[in-house]
């Protein structure tokens, strides 16, 4: 049986990676759709994707936005757009692929044949899988998963994972109007949201790859939105 998917991956100067991960996706096989949700890249992204969806009109789809507005908002986006064409099985991932998109088949038994509502392509589950990223990243990423456990309660290993799958139920339970956050703070906000709702969540276990092309999108202003975003979900979440 076919169950179509759709893999979100937001795009802000990924000229560089992007026509390799559709094409990596779309050779998986033919029940994943991908939507690019671009935020107007200076470095021709946009103009990448649209001469690749001219030769896949019925796989490849593209939402152009005015302005580099964050990577929450760009997700919000594309859930919207997936609901509304009512995909069972939505996806969010990194277009630099750290992600490898041969995972997305494992990720997909999670949540079709273990009948899971919500599947996180973790770093964490056994150990550390990162390849390529600095020891001070790698600690400052751990140690910051191992806060959002202790102060949230939630049994997640890997919170600020972006490679994740959800089912249509899970994803369409949530007001998008209402999730807040923008950076690693907004992927921890997405699983609190629906642990709480009582969702079933399972951590797969990926090799994450650290970027070889482009920039990293990564600053200060959104790691302290994650800190500080992560005692705020706690205290609302006993008003709920």
């Amino acid at each position: 049986m076919k169950y179509n998917s759709l893999i979100i991956i937001p795009t802000y100067n990924e000229s560089e990676n992007i026509e390799l991960i559709i094409n990596k996706i779309i050779d998986l096989d033919n029940s994943n759709d991908i939507l690019v949700v671009d935020d107007n890249s200076p470095d021709g992204t946009y103009e990448i994707v649209k001469k690749i969806k001219s030769s896949n009109n019925e796989r490849v789809f593209i939402i152009k936005r005015e302005s580099k507005s964050g990577l929450g908002s760009a997700y919000k986006v594309g859930f919207k757009w997936a609901l509304e064409k009512n995909y069972n099985y939505i996806f969010e991932m990194d277009a630099d692929m750290s992600h490898n998109p041969r995972d997305i088949k494992d990720l997909k038994i999670e949540l079709i044949q273990n009948k899971f509502d919500v599947v996180i392509g973790s770093r964490y589950l056994n150990g550390v899988s990162v390849v390529n990223w600095p020891l001070s990243r790698i600690f400052l990423s751990y140690f910051a998963n191992f806060y959002v456990r202790i102060i949230t309660g939630m049994p997640i290993k890997d919170a600020t994972s972006g490679f994740v799958g959800y089912t249509n139920q899970a994803l369409s339970s949530i007001k998008l109007s209402e999730v807040k956050f923008n950076g690693y703070a907004f992927q921890i906000e997405m699983k609190f949201k629906l642990w709480k709702k009582k969702f079933k969540l399972k951590e797969h276990q990926i090799i994450f790859v650290n970027r070889k092309l482009g920039k990293s999108k990564m600053n200060q202003n959104i790691i302290f939105e994650a800190i500080l975003g992560v005692i705020k979900l706690k205290i609302n979440s006993f008003f709920k």
